[in-house]
């Protein structure tokens, strides 16, 4: 048997936790890439299990779990943009998805070829149907506004406009089990630790 060749997929994947988000505004408390993906996962995942309990959903939880927790793994190559400016034209947006792709792409082919298949649909949105990439957005759009809610708590006024701009993207992309999380899950977010342990 011969021994497998060396990759370095998850050497590069560890290094998500030194990229960290919201590069251009003050933050309280950094937030790094690999600690957002699993926010977002836990959220994804609870989207999925909501609209499956609640609204006659049909949705693969783990499956969307997964996609999630990689949905941003291409940034350990590319790092994180700033909204404001990977959506600044229409031109910069495309451009900087051609780049995304490449970047995925390349961070697939940095596993074992008998591997490949079995992350590519994970690491490639372009293996995501409609509904799970509308899911994983609205994951995504909601954990930054977390982000928002966390940081506007800790009297960083930084954060104010960009959480106005989240809450009407949040209303683009609403649906019966993101208002659900919303209601149900959000809330507690502006409480402090006894607020939400001794209640």
């Amino acid at each position: 048997m011969t021994t497998p060749k060396t990759s370095h997929f998850f050497a590069h994947l560890s290094r998500l936790k030194l990229i960290n988000r919201w590069p251009l505004m003050r933050n309280v408390r950094t937030e790094n890439v690999s600690e957002h993906s699993l926010q977002v996962a836990f959220v994804a995942h609870a989207l999925a299990v909501i609209k499956n309990r609640k609204f006659g959903g049909q949705l693969n939880v783990e499956r969307i779990a997964l996609m999630a927790m990689y949905h941003d793994a291409s940034e350990v190559l590319t790092g994180d943009m700033p909204t404001p400016t990977k959506y600044y034209n229409p031109q910069i947006t495309v451009e900087y998805k051609k780049i995304e792709k490449i970047a995925q792409q390349k961070l697939v082919a940095m596993l074992t070829p008998e591997l490949q298949a079995d992350f590519q649909p994970f690491i490639d949105d372009s293996y995501y149907d409609e509904d799970t990439r509308k899911l994983i957005k609205q994951a995504d759009v909601l954990c930054a506004y977390l982000k928002t809610i966390e940081e506007l708590s800790a009297g960083n006024n930084e954060f104010k406009l960009a959480k106005q701009r989240l809450e009407k993207t949040l209303s683009i992309y609403q649906s019966p089990e993101m208002n659900y999380f919303m209601q149900v899950f959000v809330p507690s977010f502006q409480l402090s630790l006894d607020e939400i342990t001794f209640d």
